[in-house]
């Protein structure tokens, strides 16, 4: 399939700037320092969050200590004035304020990072989506859809799950943790720190341990989500297909068996996350038995005051209800390190057709197209192409003629540089002397405009799709060209008029009228050079010979390649060449090439005796025969 291509605004990491594509799964440091450039772009609003984030964990620490003073000044003498209005009143009012505060930074934090994150995220989706139109035609041939679009979905909502744990979870309870032990250490013993210390260590490695253990079961469960969710979309998408042959019930029995297979999955990860839970419930019960009977010890043994138990209570609760979630969070965080290496390991596919280094624009005044000794293969072992030469002069039109699999569509292809000659293959492509190997991808398909033997329509208006070829025309613009591909006054009897909704892939539309689409939107375009690959072949008669003198008239002047089954289509051709098997085999004028009696005479003389329907329109296999092979 070919559509007409518009320009798209480099992202600040370039392609080629990507590290190459790497055979396994990224250590999740590196995933970490391949996410680091883009938010050193925020890096003042990031040292900003986590000043409030240290001011936040301060106002919370000194929660306890408030707590402590104002149970031990309720030990005032009864009577004593200070025990309701100075003492209590005031800690109250101070308590108050530090809950506050610490909410008011958080909120703060969240508030100043919020771009940051956000706009991490959209760089990354638009820096993939960009990768993935520079990516080539045989990427996309063999790609899965569903399966893509998940992996980019969660790589981009792990992006921010990942901000979301660490800067917002793991690195507050750190920064708490931190100041506690120190807290605990200056203002009773040592042996509060040790404990909470021997337990933190105890309940990390279990935690990190067991975790580890079950990524395998997560692993498998994103693979058979995606592997499910491929499956749906597929059938989906071929819709129709599923009718045609009744094979509703066979797909659902498909579908059913990718969704089984991810419950079963679901049930192992589910096991292995009760086990990680009741072990670090044990841990952290076990911690908080011997911090309290240590602390109660000292409060009856008179080192301690209530107050004191009180605070270390509190303590204790501030830190291991963020610390009882460790284990979610190490999980999560794991899961979104695995989510976005996947996506990365996406933009790190490298691009089998890319410019060469410091390439300048295509430059023309003609153009002329030519074809030099060119030799190409999809797959080494099944050559399609051998040796083929030939000129497309400036302003005249090249018809190409033969049986499907001859490799014609590869021809067109190759000028749009879906695929690159290979040098070891010999030959070249040029554009007015210009190898378009050594232009920009870019330029060159802005001085090309096809109509493509299969349409495929965007799901938007049917304008939408007109104006696809050059955005930004007027409306005008875009009914003219309607005019001129005999479709507007189809467009205009629909209740929406130009607005009317096209459909997935324009399935709303008939195969005719989505040609037509197509034609109006290459002549929108209006480019140098047009190929017309069976441009008609969906049409019946009368609008086929409408149609084809308007393409007569949109390609005078324009260097025109046109591929054909219909002889009766190509008979004004400034040159026809004949191809078999990959070859050109005749070339020449129509009267010439019916002069010689051979290949194109036989088809020919078999067209207009009725032996090939008028109807009927081959196939070109040049793709399928590739992926097959």
């Amino acid at each position: 399939m070919f559509e007409d291509g518009c320009p798209v605004r480099r992202a600040s990491l370039s392609a080629s700037e990507l590290p190459p594509a790497s055979t396994g799964p990224r250590s999740d440091w590196a995933t970490l320092k391949r996410l680091l450039p883009y938010f050193w772009h925020y890096r003042w609003r990031v040292a900003l969050a986590l000043l409030c984030l240290v001011a936040a964990k301060l106002a919370n620490l000194g929660v306890p200590l408030l707590l402590k003073e104002l149970v031990d000044s309720l030990g005032v003498t009864p009577g004593d004035a200070r025990a309701l209005l100075v003492l209590p009143a005031g800690l109250l009012v101070a308590y108050a304020a530090l809950r506050l505060s610490g909410a008011l930074f958080t909120e703060l934090r969240e508030l100043v990072f919020a771009k940051a994150t956000h706009g991490a995220a959209r760089q990354i989706a638009l820096e993939v989506f960009q990768h993935l139109h520079a990516l080539s035609l045989r990427f996309h041939l063999e790609r899965q859809t569903g399966g893509m679009t998940r992996d980019i979905e969660r790589g981009t909502r792990a992006l921010q799950s990942l901000v979301s744990f660490s800067l917002y979870t793991i690195l507050p309870t750190a920064i708490e943790l931190g100041l506690a032990l120190l807290l605990l250490g200056r203002q009773f013993d040592l042996g509060f720190v040790w404990i909470t210390l021997a337990a933190l260590a105890v309940y990390v490695v279990y935690t990190i341990s067991v975790t580890e253990w079950r990524t395998q079961f997560r692993r498998q469960m994103n693979e058979l989500d995606a592997q499910a969710h491929t499956r749906a979309v597929d059938a989906l998408l071929n819709y129709e297909t599923v009718k045609y042959f009744n094979n509703e019930a066979f797909e659902a029995a498909r579908y059913d068996q990718g969704l089984d297979a991810y419950r079963r999955a679901q049930l192992k990860s589910q096991t292995s996350l009760s086990l990680l839970n009741v072990g670090q419930q044990a841990i952290i019960a076990t911690s908080l038995l011997a911090m309290l009977w240590r602390a109660t010890t000292g409060v009856i043994e008179g080192r301690f005051s209530l107050g004191d138990l009180v605070m270390i209570n509190a303590l204790l609760i501030q830190l291991y209800i963020p610390l009882n979630f460790l284990g979610v969070l190490y999980r999560e965080i794991k899961q979104s390190l695995t989510d976005l290496d996947r996506m990365f390991t996406l933009m790190a596919r490298e691009r089998e057709i890319a410019d060469a280094p410091g390439a300048p624009d295509v430059a023309l005044s003609g153009p002329t197209v030519r074809f030099e000794g060119v030799a190409f293969a999809y797959d080494p072992a099944r050559p399609i192409l051998h040796d083929v030469s030939f000129e497309i002069p400036a302003g005249q039109t090249v018809a190409v003629v033969g049986a499907s699999g001859a490799g014609k569509s590869t021809l067109a292809r190759l000028l749009y540089r879906f695929y690159d000659v290979s040098p070891d293959n010999g030959g070249r492509i040029t554009v007015d002397g210009q190898d378009i190997r050594q232009v920009t991808q870019d330029s060159l398909r802005r001085s090309i405009g096809i109509v493509p033997q299969d349409t495929v329509l965007f799901n938007d208006t049917i304008a939408y799709n007109i104006a696809y070829g050059r955005p930004g025309a007027t409306r005008a613009e875009v009914e003219a060209a309607a005019r001129a591909a005999h479709i507007h006054d189809f467009i205009v009897a629909q209740p929406k008029g130009y607005d009317t909704v096209v459909g997935e892939r324009g399935l709303k539309l008939s195969g005719g009228e989505k040609q037509r689409v197509a034609i109006a939107r290459t002549l929108l375009k209006n480019p140098p050079i047009l190929i017309f690959d069976e441009a008609t072949s969906a049409l019946d008669s009368a609008n086929e010979r409408a149609i084809q003198t308007e393409l007569r008239s949109a390609s005078v002047g324009k260097t025109t390649l046109v591929i054909a089954h219909r002889l009766s289509t190509v008979v004004d051709a400034y040159e026809i060449l004949v191809m078999e098997a990959g070859r050109v085999v005749e070339r020449g004028s129509h009267p010439q090439l019916l002069a010689l009696g051979e290949r194109y005479a036989r088809m020919w003389q078999l067209q207009n005796a009725g032996s090939a329907p008028a109807g009927h329109i081959a196939q070109e296999n040049d793709t399928h025969g590739h992926q097959m092979a």
